[in-house]
């Protein structure tokens, strides 16, 4: 049987890795109504900014084994001096004609929206789920980590894409967590952490989009995320928040630092198969009441309180939310193997490497 590529098939799209994937693959899909909410242009302020984004799905006896998407973040190419085409939801069989099909139509949207290179994954920016897992296989993922079997990027490989900006998820064993070193900011010096909790979650949702856009300003590829765009990627989580683990670090009530932590969702979406139905609630009150897992979904200092070992304060504080929580382990997503100052921390704490990622280019000129 031959490939079929269809064109803005949502359903399609959010079942193509059910069919492409093993359970033993370890990839958890997000809810599907939140793929359809990222895919929808009236939604999603990606879109609604005027970037121009097509999806597809492959099909192979009428079954969908294959999806991508493909879009052009303008502000960052206007802001890195690229001409740069982005993919993401890069997910397919071990189907070299499927992964064609898929990854050509991306290049060709490429071509005809002017650009010069095609670089992914990005699901769909830098601050959502970002890269192609390289190594780690057979690991465990938390919320927000990118998981693929090894033929995926094999798939790429083959397709005349290549590998670069190295990256690196992590796992820390709370009991073993070493936080002695880190030393926490104090109130005599003007500090206070600020939970992030439902009553004030707007607000304090705000101060660390502020947070995370001075922090990460000089970062490679990183865009300063606007209200809107931060608000439909994080106002999702406060129907999960844990308001022991999230907070924002204010100094004389200024916010210089942040860290997002939340409770990982995978063995809930797992059981559910990311579908609401009759028996998500049994599943979600079985998930609460055995959470033993979480995530860093991000965390940033503003550029002039660096050096100050703020990070490190913040990440021993949440530690000793999470354990007296009783969480056992946590995941922090992506940490670029160029960050030497992030890595360092990782060490210093315990944390091990969980998945190596990296991102996929392909000159389309």
């Amino acid at each position: 049987m031959t490939i079929e590529l269809r064109e803005g098939d949502r359903n399609a799209f959010f079942d193509a890795p059910f069919h492409a994937y093993s359970p033993a693959d370890g990839y958890v899909s997000p809810l599907r109504s939140d793929i359809r909410r990222m895919l929808d242009p009236a939604a999603n302020p990606l879109w609604r900014a005027g970037n121009p984004f097509r999806f597809w799905t492959a099909h192979r006896s009428d079954k969908p084994v294959g999806r991508i998407v493909a879009h052009v973040h303008r502000a960052s190419n206007e802001r890195h001096g690229t001409a740069r085409a982005q993919f993401g939801f890069f997910d397919c069989a071990d189907d070299p004609a499927a992964a064609a099909a898929l990854l050509g139509a991306a290049e060709r949207f490429a071509r005809d929206t002017g650009q010069r290179e095609l670089v992914g994954n990005f699901n769909l920016t830098a601050m959502q789920q970002c890269g192609v897992m390289t190594g780690g296989f057979g690991a465990r993922g938390y919320t927000d980590m990118v998981v693929n079997p090894p033929h995926v990027p094999r798939l790429l490989d083959a397709n005349g894409f290549t590998r670069f900006f190295p990256m690196r998820t992590f796992e820390l064993d709370l009991a073993k967590a070493r936080t002695q070193d880190f030393r926490k900011p104090l109130a005599g010096d003007g500090f206070r952490f600020a939970p992030v909790e439902k009553a004030s979650f707007a607000a304090r949702m705000e101060e660390a989009r502020g947070v995370l856009n001075d922090g990460f300003a000089d970062n490679p590829m990183f865009v300063p995320l606007t209200s809107h765009e931060f608000q439909f990627q994080a106002g999702e989580m406060m129907a999960i928040l844990d308001p022991r683990l999230s907070s924002v670090l204010l100094h004389h009530d200024r916010p210089v630092g942040t860290i997002i932590c939340i409770p990982d969702l995978n063995g809930f979406l797992s059981a559910t198969r990311s579908r609401i139905g009759l028996t998500t609630p049994f599943h979600y009150l079985r998930y609460r009441l055995a959470r033993r897992r979480a995530v860093v979904i991000f965390y940033s200092v503003v550029q002039d309180h660096h050096g100050r070992g703020l990070m490190g304060g913040m990440l021993a504080r949440t530690v000793a939310a999470l354990r007296g929580a009783g969480y056992r382990q946590l995941g922090i997503t992506w940490i670029a193997d160029a960050n030497a100052a992030s890595l360092r921390q990782m060490e210093k704490l315990g944390a091990k490497p969980l998945h190596q990622l990296h991102l996929f280019r392909k000159d389309v000129a």
